[in-house]
This record gives C-alpha cells, sequence and structure tokens, in this order.
C-alpha cells in the first residue's frame, strides 16, 4: 500500500543552506542514490537558479533515473522557473513569504506585487506541465486567516500541494496543531510540514501536523539545515512509525549508513547523542541501565538497534556496576571464577577511575590487556 504520509527530503537543498556545508556534485549524487535507494518517495535537490554548478548536479541527480520524484526549489521569479524547465525538472516549489515582516522585507510590504509574481510563475509552470506546489515562507509568524488566503489562492490557481513553513522554528506541538487543523480544513490539496529546529521542536512539530492532517513532511537526515537545522529523517520516520504507527515506505535498517554517508559528506561528525543514529543512541554505562538490558534490552531500549543500522553497545564507565563489569570481563576470556567480590570492586572503583581522568570509555581491546594486568597485580 502506498504510505499515508509523504516524506520530502531536502537535504540537497535547505540542508545544504546550513553554514559552513558545501557538498561536491559526486557527494549530492550519491546522497540523492541512497535517499532513493531507502524508499524517499520526494527529493528537493535545489535550486537551479543558483547557476551552472548547481544545475549541473541537478542534471546529474536526473540522469540516474531514480525512483523518488526530484524537486527544484524557486522564488516566485520567471528566471527560477526557467531554470528548473532547463535542468528537466518535472516537479517545482514555489516559495514566497506570507508574514508581515517578510513581505515587507521582500516585497517592500505590496502584497498585490507578490501574489501577481506567484500566479504569473505558476502559470508559466503549469503551461510546461508541471507539478506545482506552493509553500507560506514564515507561515507561522503570519495569521491564520493571511496564511488560508495564500493557500486558498494557490489552490484555485493550480497548486497541488501547499507547503507550511515554521521558517524560523516558533511553535509548539500544541500550536502547530491548532492552526494545521483550521488549514486542512479550509483546503482541498494536501498540507505539508516544513518545520525548523530553532527551540527543539522541529521533530514534534511535524508530528503533530500530522496528527492534525498534513499528510506530507520536510525532512534532512541528521537534521542537517538553517540555523539549527530542520526535522531529521531519521527522527521523522521512527517517530511516525513508533508513536502513530505509520509505516512511511522507509528502510529504516539503513538509517544510520545514510545518516554517516551525509556526516561525511558534511565533514562534521554527529555529536554521540544525537537520537536514532548516534553512536550513543543504543549504549548503555549506568549500572542499573546495562543490567537490565543484560536481561531484556526492552527495559531501556524503544526498539531494537539493527531496526535502525546500529547495535547495542554495553560501556564500562564511572556509573557502571558489577553486573556489567563481569559480563565485559567474561567476554574478553577473563576468568571470573579466579575474582573475589573485594577484587571486583578494587578493579570496578580502577576502572571508574580511569574514565573519570581520560573521558572517554575503555576501548574493548584496550579494557582487555589494562584489565588483565590490573588482576595480575590485584591477584
Amino acid at each position: 500500500m502506498k504510505p499515508s504520509i509523504i516524506l520530502n527530503d531536502t537535504t540537497l537543498r535547505d540542508g545544504e543552506q546550513a553554514a559552513g556545508i558545501a557538498f561536491q556534485i559526486p557527494e549530492k549524487i550519491s546522497i540523492a542514490a541512497l535517499l532513493d535507494a531507502i524508499g524517499v518517495p520526494e527529493i528537493e535537490v535545489g535550486i537551479p537558479a543558483m547557476g551552472a554548478v548547481e544545475t549541473e548536479a541537478i542534471a546529474a541527480i536526473l540522469s540516474l533515473g531514480l525512483r523518488a520524484q526530484l524537486l527544484g526549489w524557486n522564488r516566485a521569479v520567471p528566471g527560477d522557473i526557467l531554470a528548473s524547465i532547463r535542468c528537466g525538472l518535472k516537479r517545482v516549489h514555489i516559495s514566497v513569504p506570507v508574514s508581515d515582516i517578510q513581505i515587507q522585507v521582500k516585497f517592500q510590504g505590496d502584497h498585490s506585487r507578490l501574489l501577481k509574481q506567484l500566479r504569473q510563475s505558476m502559470e508559466m509552470a503549469l503551461e510546461q506541465g508541471l507539478w506545482v506546489s506552493v509553500g507560506g515562507e514564515d507561515a507561522s509568524r503570519a495569521t491564520l486567516a493571511q496564511v488560508i488566503e495564500l493557500a486558498q489562492k494557490a489552490q484555485r490557481w493550480g497548486a497541488q500541494r501547499f507547503r507550511y513553513c515554521d521558517t524560523v522554528g516558533i511553535l509548539d506541538p500544541f500550536s502547530t496543531y491548532d492552526q494545521i487543523s483550521h488549514l486542512v480544513q479550509a483546503i482541498d490539496i494536501p498540507v505539508e510540514m516544513h518545520t525548523h529546529d530553532d527551540l527543539g521542536m522541529a521533530t514534534a512539530n511535524a508530528l503533530a501536523g500530522v496528527r492534525a492532517g498534513a499528510t506530507s513532511v520536510n525532512t534532512t537526515v541528521n537534521g542537517l539545515g538553517e540555523r539549527a537545522g530542520n526535522a531529521p529523517l531519521e527522527e521523522v520516520v521512527m517517530a511516525l512509525q513508533q508513536i502513530l504507527g505509520i509505516n512511511t515506505g522507509i528502510d529504516t535498517h539503513r538509517l544510520r549508513e545514510l545518516s554517516q554517508q551525509v556526516a561525511r559528506a558534511t565533514g562534521t561528525p554527529l555529536p554521540p547523542w544525537k537520537a536514532i543514529v548516534g553512536d550513543n543512541a543504543f549504549a548503555h554505562e549506568s549500572g542499573i541501565h546495562a543490567a537490565g538490558v543484560l536481561r531484556d534490552p526492552r527495559t531501556y531500549e524503544p526498539f531494537p538497534p539493527e531496526v535502525v543500522g546500529s547495535q547495542r553497545r554495553l560501556v564500562l564507565g564511572k556509573h557502571s556496576g558489577r553486573h556489567l563489569l563481569l559480563q565485559v570481563l567474561q567476554e574478553h576470556g577473563i576468568p571470573l571464577e579466579q575474582i573475589s567480590p573485594q577484587q571486583l570492586e578494587t578493579l570496578l572503583e580502577q576502572v571508574r577511575q580511569h574514565v573519570t581522568q581520560s573521558k572517554r570509555p575503555i576501548p574493548a581491546t584496550e579494557l582487555a590487556r589494562w584489565a588483565q594486568h590490573t588482576l595480575q597485580h590485584i591477584l
């Protein structure tokens, strides 16, 4: 069955707009190919109007013959639409501001000129047989009436989807739900969520929008994007699946692989505590947690790590207890029957001191050598 929620990944557009990020063409091609391979149905591939390098990358992605639908991002400017057409794109997104502050800055407060440009741009695209979506930039700082007016006009002029943009990430899930509930009742075309993480709620707001009736979500791999980033693909996929029971059609087993590929392309490693795909997402150190996981992983894991292509790690550290230490020693062939309770406590304290001073877990091979040496001295 076709998934009820359509993911539109914009890593190659909004993701690349993150400060200091610039993908090379081979990197863009490989990211697009892997997004397609895991089942992402729509990819926003870039901004054709940026020039030759961007259009070369888009053309190269188009030549791959991917299953995913490919979109180009455009302003309501004829030159932008022409650039998308020249690239060979069949789907375009046209973005216009909807809040007073954005209209004042970009259109000198001339609302009628904004609407005129939007209509002309849409007509140009539609005359060429393109699929068109329209986005209300900064919708979360506009009145609901302003957003609905723009969305209704876009629908009347031929838009096939309306993108609601929380451009500066100011919403919370409650206000998101309220806004989107009214919007989906006011128009017949699908609503797409575009959320930013300035207040740390991009994923929550995306889900709130889905609960309210939105049927499409913009994402970026690892939450890459302007300022604090966008709703992370891996978080949205797993939250939809785990919380709302929605299967997005994504091969979740390759999410960590995709995350690492994008991290390499950005030249910026992920923080270990990154949700879903971080190195510590399934790492357990605390004595209580580790003991529980050793008995039944479900005690402290929302789903098995294999589901997202990761693996469980039991890490000896400051907060570890005897159960985990015994488990690790046994895995490394240390004879447990030779260790008295007092010696175990001594070794555990040495482990805690070592980790505290070094500010890092002990690698498995180093731990085995270090533990054997320490035990020899204890014994």
